[in-house]
This record gives C-alpha cells, structure tokens and sequence, in this order.
C-alpha cells in the first residue's frame, strides 16, 4: 500500500512539473504569436502609406517627364535660332531642362527606393503570416496535450485494460474541440472582426470627407457606416447561432429546425432543402438532451451535403412516437463508399462523432449511399416519453 501511494505521488509530482514545463512553452509561442501579430499589422500600415508614396511619385514623375520633354524641345529651340535669341535665354532654357532632368532622376532614385521597400515589406508580411499560422497551430496542439495531462493522465483508475481506447476517444473529442474553437476564431477574425476593423477605418474616412468634400457626401458615408455595422452585427448572429440557437430553448425543436434550415435556403439559392414533420408534436417538448443532439445530428448531416455532397435537394423528415423518435435526412449529392469512408479516419471523423452521440443516448443511426446515388441517413433515439 505504502509503495503505491509513494508511486502515485512520484507520477502527480512528474505530471505537474510536465504540465508546467508545456504550459510555459504555451505561453511563450503565445507571446510570439501576439508580438508577430502586432508587427504584422503596423507592417500592414507601413506598406499601405508606401504604396501611397509610390502611386504619388509615379504621378510626379508622369509630370516631370512631360515638363522635361517641353523643356529639352525649348532647348533645341533655341540653340537652333540663337541669331533671335539672348545669351540669357540660352542660358535659361539650359538651366532649365537641366534642373528638371536632375529633379526627375531624384524622383526615379526615390521610386526604385521606395519599390524596393515595398517588396521587402511584402517578404515580411509573407514570413509573419507563416509564423503567426505556425504558432497557432503550435498552440492548438499543446493546449490538447495540456488537456489530456489535465485530466485523462489524472483520472488513471481502476479500468486500465479500457485506457488506450479512452485515450484514443479523449483525443478525438479535444481535437474536435479545438477545431471548433479554430473555425469559430477564424469566422470571427475573418468576419465581425474584419469588419469592425473596416468600420474603424471608414469612421477615419468620413471625418476626412466631412472636412474635404463637405455635407452631403460624408452624409452618404455615414449610410455606407451603418451597413457595414449591420452586416457585422447579422455576421456576429449567424455565428452565435451556430454555436446555439437560443429557440432551441425557447420554442423548441421543430420551430428551431423549420428556422435553421429556411435560413440555410435564403443563404442557397441553388439548393432546395424539404423539412416534413410527419408527426404532430408542435405543442410537445422533448428532453433537452434530446433536442440538442437531434438539432446538431441534423445540422452535421445538412452541412456534410451541403460541403461535401454538392446536392442540388435536401429532404428532412423528423417523426416522434410514443418512446421514440426517427430522424430521415436524404441528399441528391455524389455520394461516397461507406465502408471506405468510414476506414479513412479524418473522412469518417463527422460521421463518427454522429453515429457516436447516438449510441451514447441509446439509439441507432444507418448510413446509406453509394457514388453518384446520394446519400440517406436514418436515425432512431428512444425516449421513452
């Protein structure tokens, strides 16, 4: 017994060291992360104000060219008819065309100076962007570790014969988790957040035509404001809903399923998506652990042929009986090999994690398809109402 609890203590004194050491190198690819990311977007504006200076120069130079051509033809001029003209004037068109050759070399130095930056800024961007994507996968890798030291490694019990299929299991879902956590961030970076950023940047805009261009057009800017703010406000919705639909609670799931998938129709206009309740349950609640899983069960199926199976038809049918409840979700799409998708782990992982939640509440879920036949998903949940 003694031996044992010494063993235990030694293995949860190596695991906190271990957590801390990786928790550490989290925090510093974090910290590298972030700092690349602030130079990357002071870069950003550098490059911006360059190509400004470039487009500027290059007009300057336009100009110039055209002064210079005027001025070597007055030269010429001149210098053929000297009889009519002055020694001063000679002199003057010479100085001339000669301080506008060395004005306009000074401005062809200064855009081969400022091309060369900007090239040299683009190259920086490019690495930046790498590292910062790098570190970010780096982060997402070792925050999976932390979590299985955190609680997998901790929770070493009694059913050690189950522990390599509860390791493989706990690292799918954490995985699943963090690609969730990664698609979620990147629709945020690349949606509200892109476009508050572009607010911030129109507000600068409208001050500028306010001051330059007057009333009336900083009027207008100030209505291309308010749309912008209210495409960031429906992106930010759409994503919320995506993480749960709030009449999902309140409504229920047949109301939650008839919206989300008429949301999806408005936002494909190439597709038809059929939803059929073919038992009267509008006034009935499920458990909520029912609802939920049978919303995402039939949110992953729609997505998957929507992504996936390039169907032009989605049928939802949704049946609830006494103690239990059938799900059909059937697309037009290309369809796959079941059995070989399901061996290809990466291919299979949506499907898995669906036959997965299924088995978890008891029921039973049958796929069905073939290449070019499209694809029929059958589910059954007992509920015992």
């Amino acid at each position: 017994m003694n031996s044992k609890k010494i063993d235990s203590a030694v293995i949860d004194d190596i695991l906190n060291k271990m957590i801390e050491t990786v928790q550490s190198s989290k925090d510093q690819i974090f910290e590298i992360g972030e700092k690349s990311r602030t130079e990357y977007e002071k870069i950003v504006e550098e490059l911006e104000e360059v190509k400004e200076q470039v487009s500027e120069v290059i007009e300057q130079t336009d100009k110039l060219t055209i002064q210079s051509k005027i001025a070597r033809q007055r030269l010429v001029e001149v210098s053929r008819n000297f009889n009519k003209f002055s020694e001063q004037d000679i002199l003057n068109a010479y100085e001339k065309a000669q301080n506008i050759q060395i004005e306009l070399a000074m401005l062809q130095e200064k855009e081969k100076q400022l091309r060369k930056r900007r090239d040299e800024l683009d190259r920086r961007l490019l690495s930046l962007k790498e590292m910062i994507e790098r570190a970010e996968v780096i982060v997402g890798q070792i925050t999976v570790v932390l979590q299985y030291l955190n609680q997998d490694l901790r929770q070493v019990g009694d059913l050690l014969e189950d522990a390599k299929k509860k390791q493989a299991f706990g690292l799918r879902i954490i995985e699943a988790q963090e690609e969730e956590r990664k698609r979620v961030s990147r629709e945020i970076h690349d949606g509200p957040a892109q476009m508050l950023a572009n607010v911030l940047m129109r507000s600068d805009l409208i001050e500028r035509v306010f001051r330059e261009k007057g009333t009336a057009e900083g009027f207008q800017e100030v209505q291309n404001l308010k749309i912008m703010v209210r495409n960031a406000l429906s992106e930010v919705r759409r994503i919320i809903y995506d993480l749960r639909p709030m009449a999902l609670d309140d409504l229920g799931l047949i109301p939650t399923l008839r919206k989300y998938l008429s949301t999806i129709q408005e936002y494909e206009k190439d597709i038809k998506i059929n939803f059929q309740n073919i038992s009267d349950v509008e006034e009935k609640r499920l458990p909520a652990k029912f609802e939920v899983a049978l919303f995402r069960l039939v949110q992953e199926s729609v997505t998957n042929a929507l992504k996936h199976a390039e169907a032009k038809q989605i049928d939802v049918k949704f049946e609830v009986r006494p103690n239990q409840v059938n799900v059909a979700i059937k697309d037009d799409g290309k369809g796959f090999d079941v059995k070989k998708v399901f061996k290809e782990k990466k291919e299979s992982f949506g499907l898995m994690g669906m036959k997965e939640r299924v088995e978890l509440l008891n029921g039973k879920m049958a796929v069905h398809s073939a290449p070019g036949k499209g694809t029929f998903i059958i589910i059954q949940l007992p509920t015992n109402l």
